[in-house]
């Protein structure tokens, strides 16, 4: 039973709408969450070969490092945005529901559906990773057999799609069992991480590197030289992908325990996080195998899918202690595939039961679970297309699948950066009351924006060149003869441009404004009941905040204006057929 607070609470408050378990994180569970969603050794693995080279040429090379350095800025611009949005409005539709506010009803379902697509296609990768991995690692335990499968496509399809299967039972269950698996999982991955840099950096400075091996240089780390259009675009969007997911500890805001502050928190501080991490391992991984086109080399468009299967061998050696070594790096990027394949979860089907709460999608996307207090349907669904895209996409080429890591960069640049716009817009009119607000509110958001909005255009044209993706053979990946990367991001959005005009047929209310109206920070009016159940599990590090508005309004933000939400609140879940 959940008795009704006296005081008023923020709009979008948890205790107040879907039906999500509220006051369940903590900023430390929502830093882990957000973190662990990046899958900082699989991004690393799968994406910085991209980046040192691409299409049979080198791209940043040893300015990698500079790269990934350069892609934190507008990460952390945007993450800006994302922590003075859900100031405003903690909803965990994010991107949909502040754009939407901002923009309109159009823009807001098309930046929710950039959440959905970008998590659906990265989550094939993510299986086709965590497939691999799991041969790899028993193979590596002594299960010869099972380490010669790591090359089949049938097995590592097969245990891909069991590794889905796994993860979205696991966010059926909960989020607080979601999250303390992330505790574990993350341990391993950022302990294993620390391990292979320091090794690498070792043996480099004690000259016991190989002969490809190269003394770090402070000019690593400074982009100057390279071609904006042909190599600093095209990389830096590649990069973005290493960085993206920790906007997955917004999307859990409305079971933080204080849904207006911890969540942007979380972000800002996991994007630094990443940073550190990333700076550390891009340079050691450079130093170590070098940029060249043969060998382990990051150059070599052979080690572009997974440049630590190439270089583990030959940095920690065929000793047991090297083998033990081989061992936890394999184990890392399993653990950090499957973690990401969980937390890849938990956004899309919070994104859709928020467009479900407001009627932008079917009603049935908005069901939660009487016990487990999580979405029902949204998180089986995306689990189940998941699934069906990952299988379509192997069973059509195995090499396409190579190709969805930039095309997840361009739907990432693409909500990322409306999610920046939509912040700017939304404060318009309150941007003069202090020059915190300006910048913080204003000038970093639209500056992230524009970084990701010019990323976008110019990694486009370069994508959708023939020759940008060769397979195994050395043969083009194309579709219908433009390169694969680029169409297969354009097409996703298309799609989402179809479903949202079927439905706009079929429900015309949200459309209409009639369910999630526009509004501007000015006459945002923070209000709503509260209810706090008797008994809520949490994890140590939670707690509930205080009240944010008094129900006199006399602490309402300077420049808000109190509004009637008569008819405006998100409407409550249908009733789940599991409820009492």
């Amino acid at each position: 039973m959940s008795a009704p607070s006296t005081d008023a609470a923020p709009l979008g408050f948890p205790e107040t709408g879907k039906g999500l378990k509220g006051g369940a994180l903590g900023l430390l569970s929502s830093v882990v969450v957000g973190t662990a969603s990046t899958a900082p050794a699989y991004s690393l693995a799968a994406s910085l070969g991209f980046v040192v080279a691409g299409g049979g040429a080198i791209l940043a090379g040893v300015k990698a490092p500079a790269i990934i350095l350069l892609a934190f800025v507008p990460m952390y611009l945007i993450a800006v945005a994302y922590q003075e949005l859900n100031r405003a409005e903690p909803d965990c539709g994010t991107t949909f529901t502040w754009a939407t506010r901002a923009f309109g009803p159009v823009t807001g379902w098309l930046g929710g559906w950039g959440i959905i697509a970008a998590d659906v296609i990265v989550m094939a990768n993510l299986a086709q990773i965590a497939g691999t991995y799991t041969f790899t690692f028993l193979g590596e335990l002594g299960w010869d057999a099972a380490g010669d499968l790591d090359t089949s496509v049938v097995w590592t399809t097969a245990v891909g799609l069991l590794w889905i299967a796994v993860m979205t039972y696991l966010c059926y269950r909960g989020i607080e069992v979601s999250a303390r698996i992330q505790y574990a999982l993350l341990s391993v991955e950022v302990l294993v991480l620390i391990m292979f840099a320091v090794v690498a950096l070792t043996k480099v400075y004690t000259g016991n590197g190989e002969s490809y091996s190269l003394v770090p240089q402070w000019s690593w780390f400074w982009p100057g030289g390279l071609d904006l259009s042909t190599v600093i675009a095209p990389a830096l969007l590649t990069a973005v992908f290493i960085y993206w997911g920790w906007d997955t500890a917004v999307s859990i805001n409305e079971e933080s325990d204080d849904p207006a502050t911890t969540p942007g928190r979380a972000a800002i501080l996991s994007t630094v996080l990443l940073l550190v991490t990333y700076l550390m391992v891009s340079t050691a991984a450079v130093a170590f195998a070098g940029v060249g086109t043969t060998g382990i080399g990051l150059g070599n468009p052979d080690n572009a899918d997974d440049v630590f299967a190439a270089i583990g061998p030959e940095l920690f050696g065929d000793t047991g202690l090297g083998k033990i070594a081989l061992l936890l790096l394999s184990a890392s990027i399993l653990t950090s595939a499957s973690a990401s394949t969980q937390t890849t979860i938990l956004p899309t089907a919070r994104t859709s039961l928020s467009m479900a709460a407001y009627k932008a999608l079917p009603a049935s996307f908005a069901k939660i679970h009487a016990k487990y207090l999580t979405p029902t349907v949204s998180t089986i669904a995306m689990g189940v297309v998941s699934m069906a895209f990952y299988l379509v996409f192997t069973l059509i080429s195995p090499n396409l699948l190579t190709a969805l890591i930039g095309s997840v960069g361009l739907m990432i640049a693409f909500y990322y950066g409306l999610t920046g716009f939509a912040c700017s817009w939304f404060y318009r009119r309150t941007l003069h009351h202090t020059r915190r607000d300006f910048f913080m509110q204003g000038v970093l958001p639209s500056l992230g924006g524009l970084i990701l909005l010019a990323a976008f255009v110019y990694a486009l044209i370069q994508f959708a060149a023939p020759d940008w993706l060769t397979d195994d053979n050395d043969e083009n990946v194309t579709i219908m003869g433009i390169g694969a990367v680029a169409v297969v991001g354009v097409l996703a959005i298309l799609i989402g441009v179809v479903l949202m005009v079927v439905w706009w047929i079929r429900q015309p209310a949200f459309f209409r404004g009639q369910t999630l109206p526009m509004r501007g920070a000015h006459d945002l009016i923070l209000t709503g009941p509260a209810t706090i159940p008797d008994t809520v599990f949490r994890l140590p590090d939670s707690g509930l905040p205080g009240i944010v508005i008094a129900p006199d309004l006399f602490n309402l933000p300077p420049g808000a204006t109190a509004v009637t939400t008569t008819g405006d609140e998100p409407p409550a879940a249908p009733e789940d057929e599991e409820r009492p």
